[in-house]
């Protein structure tokens, strides 16, 4: 379960009336994280609030709506919304630098939700491990798809290094704020 879970309505037309709104929301706030971009004069992959974004969209939605959520946004760019990170847009986009980070934002999701329904999400201990696994994610696939821009002697300086110190603060946020709304709602199984 969820915290989406919690809401669905029970009955099937409201449910999926309920999913393609939570879907439609998550695409919505992935493109205005994007636009909170600092862009790296050294780097061709800007820092932006997205991650944090995609890492809650899959805790608080679960895998299938969480994912969805991604390849709505994802869709949304390619077919030339200004969703992108400094309102680009286009599939260029998906197929430059931050290509694949934004693909990694897709298993991410989807890896993230899987485990918060596993119930990953109410224990700190647990949530901190979800979302290093997702962060991971991004990285990973980010730094694979930079290797076809940037040398490889200069890969980790400007695909990954740049970027740890703020994943360690969207990681520590996010162990922060799930467990205690769980706590809040009164549905936490156990105490670290």
């Amino acid at each position: 379960m969820t915290y989406a879970d919690i809401l669905r309505p029970q009955m099937k037309r409201r449910a999926l009336a309920y999913d393609a709104l939570l879907v439609i929301t998550g695409s919505v706030l992935m493109g205005l994280l994007a636009q909170v971009s600092l862009p790296l004069p050294f780097s061709p992959v800007p820092i932006t609030g997205q991650t944090f974004g995609v890492l809650m969209l899959g805790a608080l939605l679960g895998k299938k709506r969480g994912a969805l959520a991604v390849v709505t946004y994802l869709s949304e760019g390619v077919a030339g919304l200004p969703v992108f990170a400094g309102a680009a847009a286009g599939p260029a986009v998906l197929l430059g630098p931050t290509g694949g980070y934004l693909l990694g934002f897709l298993l991410a999701a989807y890896a993230v939700g899987a485990l918060a329904e596993a119930g990953w999400d109410r224990r700190t201990s647990t949530t901190f491990l979800m979302m290093c696994v997702g962060t991971g994610l991004i990285y990973l696939t980010g730094l694979l798809g930079l290797t076809r821009f940037v040398p490889s002697p200069l890969l980790l300086e400007t695909g990954l290094f740049p970027f740890l110190p703020g994943g360690l603060v969207k990681i520590g946020l996010a162990t922060l704020l799930l467990p205690a709304g769980w706590n809040l709602l009164g549905t936490r199984r156990s105490r670290d």
